[in-house]
């Protein structure tokens, strides 16, 4: 029910305010018959309602990914492939991408997924020519925004590729604002938001950003990414037994994951739990032989990560 008959014409106009906004219609009148007055508010709501669901119909069925349905398959198997998080896996989903995009080669969301997966290779030590993968991930980046600048997932994707691989915050900040504009249901426009926070150094609203994802979508294929994220940007806040939380969350999801081994190594480093960041060192140097700290930052997105290298050297990793 919407307020008891004691509650005042007031409470019910916040009520309804609250439930619809947009709805500024307010029943200042007795409540009498409750019954006609819960008729009327179901007319408000249905009639403030119905346009704007018709108006998102109507946006979903123009901005359909692809015409092409066969381009539409090849990038369902392509994303099959990029939620592994493995150095295969992100081989596989370019060469599916190249393969949407031959036959729809405005299909801007695939190459957003694209360019995403050759940042990946970069920024998770993959590449074998990095300059190759990042000169592809800004190619792809760049096809995405001239044929759909308009998609939700495709400027979320863009906006951290973008964070990682260029390092414009203005601009990232504001694609990433746009996706949540456009679908603030989105737990991809989230994540991606938070990472480009994060990577343009403001760790607060980073946290706030995952921690909305998580919400939208808590048994979400990608979480182990997120949780680490959130685990990195807790480290820049000194929140550092969060960031073990979380990078134990995210272990538990994926223990192939490296990422989780810096966040947890860091995070215990600046605790002063001197054994178990080196435990997570050792664990990262299984999964990441090559890892060092100089080549970590020289893939990009941790200029303002100045915590996360302090733990990693308090942790004993290699320079």
């Amino acid at each position: 029910s919407f307020c008891c008959h004691r509650s005042s014409s007031k409470c019910l106009s916040q009520k309804l305010s609250c439930l619809v906004p947009g709805v500024q219609s307010r029943f200042e009148r007795d409540l009498t018959d409750v019954f006609a007055l819960q008729d009327e508010v179901t007319v408000a709501v249905v009639s403030a309602i119905q346009p704007k669901l018709l108006e998102i119909e109507i946006g979903l069925s123009a901005r359909r990914p692809s015409e092409n349905l066969t381009a539409y398959d090849f990038y369902l198997r392509a994303v099959q492939q990029y939620y592994l998080t493995t150095c295969e896996g992100l081989d596989e989903a370019i060469r599916l991408a190249h393969r949407a995009l031959e036959l729809d080669p405005r299909f801007g969301l695939v190459a957003a997924l694209a360019g995403h997966c050759h940042m990946r290779n970069v920024i998770w030590g993959h590449a074998i020519d990095p300059q190759f993968d990042r000169k592809e991930a800004v190619r792809f980046l760049r096809l995405a925004l001239s044929v759909d600048d308009g998609d939700s997932e495709t400027l979320a994707l863009v906006s951290m590729i973008s964070a990682y691989m260029v390092g414009d915050c203005e601009s990232e900040i504001e694609m990433a604002d746009r996706a949540i504009a456009l679908n603030p249901n989105s737990y991809r426009a989230w994540t991606c938001r938070g990472q480009v926070y994060r990577i343009a150094g403001l760790p607060e609203e980073a946290v706030r950003s995952f921690e909305r994802a998580i919400r939208l979508s808590p048994v979400d294929p990608r979480l182990p990414i997120t949780f680490v994220a959130m685990g990195m940007a807790f480290i820049e806040l000194r929140r550092f037994d969060e960031a073990i939380v979380a990078g134990n969350k995210c272990r538990r999801q994926n223990a192939s994951y490296s990422t989780a081994y810096r966040c947890l190594a860091s995070a215990f480093a600046h605790l002063g739990r001197d054994a178990e960041a080196r435990e997570a060192a050792t664990l990262l140097l299984q999964l990441d032989p090559a890892f060092t700290i100089s080549a970590l930052i020289a893939r990009g997105g941790h200029s303002n990560a100045k915590l996360l290298i302090e733990g990693l050297r308090k942790a004993g990793l290699p320079e």
